[in-house]
């Protein structure tokens, strides 16, 4: 009979998607693509790859930029570790191996925010290292191929599914099987209308034939949303505006933004304008409330921001509270949220 690893790989050579960083093996080149593409679709993901590879055509290259600099062109991707974790795996490349991209699993493993699904795709795809990768598309495909209902975001349904995937796994052609599933659940056996009646797999899916299909993957739980209130003081005097940069262990750091209160629920101006931060950043001069611009929910993986910016006029800036005042012109050359990013391109910030 002929093994699913065949059978996959045979529709990945007529079916699978052409793009940049399958037609390489260099390991910088495929890092650098599955980074950008955790939590990003590839059609948004593919801009931000040429535009990295255009900026840092090799690992040392990127290992010299500037957090801000990386962050600039990382944003709207969202998940803004990511970025942060590149920029230091880039740089113990250099430090720890000379420049030259790791060679083995555990070195790869041991470089920054690379995992072992990460780590098991730039191996096996440029190093014919013989892993199994395991990322949503594989967790799909395998539990409605065998029709496992063991939850996926368990420990043992991680190490079972991660044994069936290096199981299935042709280890000499490591490489071409991982895109090829991956492909694969990306494009026919996908979350939701899966194409089951053109699927070269359809009569080994145990799943299709006990009408189970869209109950697999099985998840043990719901993760719980947060509920947050930003409540945003953009700040001018004249040509400046006033800005920070987010730091700690919060979301977003390392990007500015406007000068942020935050409340425990919805409040409205009155009550963020009695803030200590509002006091040490306007202190006694007059100034104005222009108007207040609600902006769109803003969802995260966890998270649900309600946030309001309120734009505030004053005839002189004291930065205080670790703000900088920054040409308003310029404003488009510091990275911030996606969220402020709208607000900015969304009409005259004047």
């Amino acid at each position: 009979m002929t093994r699913i690893s065949d059978i996959l790989i045979e529709w990945y050579a007529r079916e699978g998607r052409d793009l940049p960083w399958r037609r390489t093996r260099d390991p910088y080149r495929i890092w650098l693509s599955e980074v950008i593409l955790q939590q990003t679709r590839v059609a948004q993901g593919l801009a931000y790859y040429e535009r990295f590879m255009s900026r840092y055509p090799d690992v040392a290259s990127l290992a010299a930029a500037s957090e801000d600099e990386v962050l600039k062109l990382w944003q709207g991707l969202g998940y803004y570790s990511r970025a942060r974790n590149l920029l230091a795996a880039a740089r113990e490349v250099v430090a720890r191996f000379g420049g030259a991209f790791p060679r083995t699993l555990d070195d790869v493993r041991s470089l920054r925010g690379v995992g072992d699904y990460t780590a098991a795709a730039i191996c096996s795809i440029a190093y014919d290292t013989p892993c199994a990768v395991v990322d949503g598309n594989v967790y799909r495909v395998l539990s409605r191929l065998f029709d496992l209902d063991l939850p996926i975001d368990s420990t043992p349904g991680r190490r079972a599914f991660a044994e069936l995937a290096l199981r299935e796994l042709d280890p000499a052609r490591p490489g071409l099987h991982n895109q090829a599933i991956m492909d694969f659940g990306a494009i026919q056996c996908t979350p939701v209308s899966p194409r089951c009646e053109a699927c070269p797999l359809s009569e080994r899916c145990l799943a299709l034939a006990s009408g189970t299909v869209a109950e697999r993957p099985v998840k043990q739980g719901r993760t719980r949303v947060r509920d947050r209130w930003f409540h945003y003081l953009h700040i001018t005097s004249g040509d400046r505006t006033l800005l920070r940069r987010r730091e700690g262990g919060d979301i977003w750091q390392g990007l500015y933004e406007f000068p942020l209160v935050e409340t425990a629920s919805a409040a409205d101006f009155a009550e963020v304008a009695g803030a200590p931060l509002v006091a040490e950043l306007l202190g006694d001069a007059p100034w104005h409330l222009l108007r207040s611009t609600p902006l769109p929910v803003h969802r995260l993986s966890h998270q649900c921001l309600h946030a309001c910016v309120y734009r505030i006029d004053t005839p002189t800036l004291t930065p205080a509270a670790a703000a900088i005042a920054v040409r308003s012109s310029e404003l488009g050359d510091y990275a911030v949220p996606r969220l402020l990013e709208r607000y900015l391109m969304s009409g005259p910030i004047g």
